[in-house]
């Protein structure tokens, strides 16, 4: 079958790509607005993008009601600041909480019950159940597609702070096991570390081609 996906609606493409591309990591994004008002919400159109600085992205949509901004895209554009904080599956619960599209005079930290713990360089608090946060300060917000349902943001920014639990810590490297991520499917689905493998890289020549 093939798709022009210009004779769709946004909603029909939105549904292709999230079902084709998958898992996808979920960024636990908290802000606070020029108010003080805390905001925390799941993104799964995130990704790294480099190691020198350390610099990540994820994509904020406009909401579908009303083709508004979402609190933490205006927030990041007020402010510079924001943390990505990892979700494990003891948080995904209470995470889909804050999915729900509140009034933004309302904080999704205490709605969801998560508890706020301060950060080391920017004023937005970490998600102290989360066992990594990232500090991140904004590098660049790029705005895509239409100004309503169906457009979003790029926003890029580069972590200057990271805080991992210990126990998830041995010599540099994230034990994936004991961390228990939790990544996004398609509508409502979710899910966790399943069959895992290993693929060594080979150098050129590898031995499949040496004689």
């Amino acid at each position: 079958m093939v798709i022009d996906p210009k004779t769709q609606t946004y909603k029909e493409n939105y549904k292709l790509l999230i079902g084709s591309i998958v898992p996808r990591p979920i960024a636990f994004v908290s802000t606070r607005s020029p108010d003080g008002v805390l905001n925390l919400a799941p993104f799964s159109f995130f990704t790294a993008i480099s190691s020198d600085p350390p610099t990540i992205c994820f994509s904020p949509g406009r909401r579908g009601s009303d083709g508004a901004k979402k609190d933490t895209w205006t927030n990041i554009e007020a402010t510079g600041e924001f943390v990505v904080n990892v979700v494990t599956e003891e948080m995904a619960a209470a995470m889909n909480e804050t999915a729900t599209e509140l009034p933004p005079e309302m904080s999704e930290f205490e709605y969801a019950g998560f508890t706020p713990a301060a950060s080391d360089l920017v004023a937005v608090p970490r998600v102290a159940e989360s066992p990594i946060s990232m500090e991140c300060e904004r590098i660049q917000i790029v705005e895509l597609g239409n100004a309503g349902p169906g457009g979003a943001a790029l926003v890029i920014g580069e972590v200057i702070r990271f805080h991992v639990a210990d126990h998830l810590l041995e010599n540099g490297r994230i034990d994936v096991g004991l961390l228990n991520p939790v990544a996004r499917l398609a509508g409502t689905e979710y899910t966790t570390l399943g069959r895992r493998f290993s693929l060594e890289r080979k150098p050129w020549p590898s031995s499949k081609h040496t004689k």
